[in-house]
C-alpha cells in the first residue's frame, strides 16, 4: 500500500470495466477520491462506486466519451467540483476490432484512433492544465499495450494507436518533467479482461498465447492496477517518460527461449 495516495484524486477513464475497473478498486484500496469514468450504461459503474465507498474512500461515475473534447473536459470538471482537484490522470480508454489491414474502413480507423489517442491526449491536456494552474506535482498514466513495440497484423489502427500513446507519453514528460508533473505508461500483455473472454474461452487459442509468455499465465487486471498504483505514488517519484511493460516477459522475444532461433 502507498500512504501518498490517501486522499488524492484518481481520474480513470475507460474504467467501468476490466484493466479500468481493477484500477479503480485497487486506488479505492489506497483511500484515494476515484472518480470513475465510463462509456456505456451497461457497464453499471455504481457497483464499483459502491465497492469503492464500503472500503471507506470515495468515489463517483461520470459517463462521457473521451473521443469528444467537451466530456473530458466535463469530466475534469467534475472531479474538482466533487473532490477539490485532480492529482492523478489515468488515461485508460481503449477500443479494438481485428480486420485485414486491406479492408480496413476509415470509419473503424477513425473509431480506435479517436478513443485510443486522440482521447489519451485530450485527458492529458486537461489534466495537465489543470496541474499547472494549480502547481500540482501530478502523475499521469497512459494506458498502451506491448503493440506498441511488437507489430499486430489485422490491428493496424490499434498498433498505430498504441505507438502513438508511446512518443505522445515521452513527449509529455518531457515537456512537463520541469514543472514536477511525471507521465509514464503502462504496456499490458496479455491480460483477462472482458474484451479478451471470447479468445480465452477458446482452449487453442488460449494455449497459443500462453506460448507467447515467458512466464506461462494469462495476466490479472489486478496485477495491471498494481502497478498503476506505484507509478502514481511518491515511490515512482523519479520515474518519467517510462513505459512500464506488464506482460510477462511478451516483448522479450519469447520465440527464442531454451536457445532456439
Amino acid at each position: 500500500m502507498y500512504p501518498s495516495l490517501e486522499g488524492k484524486t484518481v481520474v480513470i477513464t475507460g474504467a467501468g470495466t476490466g484493466l479500468g475497473k481493477a484500477m479503480a478498486l485497487r486506488f479505492g484500496a489506497e483511500k484515494a477520491n476515484v472518480v470513475i469514468n465510463y462509456f456505456k450504461e451497461e457497464e453499471n459503474p455504481e457497483e464499483t462506486v459502491e465497492k469503492i465507498e464500503s472500503s471507506g474512500a470515495r468515489a463517483i461515475a461520470v459517463q462521457g466519451d473521451v473521443s469528444k473534447e467537451d466530456d473530458v473536459k466535463a469530466l475534469i470538471r467534475q472531479a474538482v467540483d466533487s473532490f477539490g482537484s485532480v492529482d492523478v490522470m489515468v488515461n485508460n480508454a481503449g477500443v479494438e476490432n481485428e480486420v485485414p489491414s486491406e479492408d480496413l474502413a476509415l470509419e473503424d480507423w477513425n473509431r480506435v484512433i479517436s478513443t485510443n489517442l486522440t482521447g489519451m491526449f485530450l485527458g492529458c491536456r486537461e489534466a495537465i492544465g489543470y496541474m499547472l494552474d494549480h502547481n500540482i506535482k501530478g502523475s499521469v498514466i497512459n494506458m498502451s499495450s506491448v503493440h506498441q513495440q511488437i507489430p499486430w497484423p489485422h490491428f493496424v489502427h490499434y498498433a498505430a494507436s498504441k505507438g502513438g500513446a508511446k512518443l505522445l507519453t515521452e513527449t509529455l514528460a518531457l515537456e512537463y518533467a520541469p514543472k514536477g508533473i511525471r507521465v509514464n505508461a503502462i504496456g499490458p500483455g496479455a491480460i483477462d479482461t472482458p474484451i479478451n473472454a471470447e479468445k480465452f474461452a477458446d482452449p487453442e487459442l488460449k494455449k497459443g498465447v500462453i506460448e507467447l509468455i515467458p512466464i506461462g499465465y494469462i495476466g490479472k487486471p489486478e496485477e495491471v492496477a498494481a502497478c498503476a498504483a506505484w507509478l502514481a505514488s511518491e515511490e515512482a517519484s523519479y520515474v518519467t517518460g517510462l513505459t512500464l511493460y506488464v506482460d510477462g516477459g511478451m516483448t522479450k522475444y519469447p520465440g527464442f527461449q531454451a536457445g532456439k532461433g
